[in-house]
């Protein structure tokens, strides 16, 4: 079982007919069946949730656009990453004034329950935006289009998929790595190597380059497609 998010288009996106798609859905079917799995299935997961469904064996491998941290990684072992991201902005369209992380002083951002990227503004560059609590990027994405919010920054490969959406730019003024890694039970060591060892031929083969193409070729980003270094199993 694989945990995906189910709000993140071109990451992970729950369908009407109730499958997923998405980058991250495509990795994760590549992977498995490298590691052997003859049926690959799915399950939808949260910023908030990955850890606790990992430690309750509810699924077996995350690929939620999770970043690699020291705090995450005294729970979870991660195999990868996959991709090194770039935090980047979101603002809507029409929308001016914003131009770098420091514009970011005073608006209001919205926070997504869970992730680290808040963190990344205010404790890494103390930088004070007026932070505005959401579930998802999902409702943040919404909240922006609305004018509830002025700014939505993480990933860009995660704000690349809203663009897809339409209404929204990024700002391509990155200013951190985000290296997404595949998240397993803390201490699954052959199944982290397993996992590096589907990731480095997911790169060599040129599934990794065509999977990116199709997922973000159009959002204007530079996408990398050399293997990214690998974390480590430990």
């Amino acid at each position: 079982m694989i945990g995906v998010k189910a709000d993140q288009p071109g990451l992970g996106q729950a369908t009407a007919g109730g499958s997923f798609e998405g980058f991250e859905v495509e990795v994760g079917k590549y992977v498995a069946r490298r590691m052997g799995a003859s049926q690959v299935r799915f399950r939808a997961v949260t910023s908030e949730n990955r850890e606790r469904l990992l430690r309750e064996r509810k699924v077996d491998l995350v690929l939620a656009s999770y970043s690699i941290t020291a705090e995450r990684l005294r729970q979870v072992t991660f195999g990868g990453p996959y991709y090194v991201a770039h935090q980047d902005i979101m603002v809507r369209r029409s929308q001016q004034g914003v131009h770098t992380v420091r514009d970011l002083a005073g608006r209001r951002m919205c926070r997504a329950s869970g992730s680290v990227s808040t963190e990344r503004i205010t404790d890494g560059l103390g930088i004070r935006p007026r932070l505005v609590p959401a579930g998802s990027y999902g409702e943040c994405y919404d909240r922006l289009v609305a004018g509830q919010v002025d700014v939505v920054s993480t990933g860009d490969l995660v704000l690349a998929g809203f663009v897809r959406k339409g209404g929204v730019r990024i700002l391509n003024a990155p200013f951190t790595d985000e290296r997404y890694g595949v998240g397993l039970r803390r201490g699954d060591i052959d199944g982290c190597e397993a996992v590096n060892r589907a990731l480095t031929l997911m790169y060599q083969d040129g599934t990794a380059s065509r999977l990116l193409h199709t997922w973000f070729g159009s959002s204007g980003l530079n996408l990398v497609e050399t293997v990214p270094e690998f974390e480590g199993c430990s």
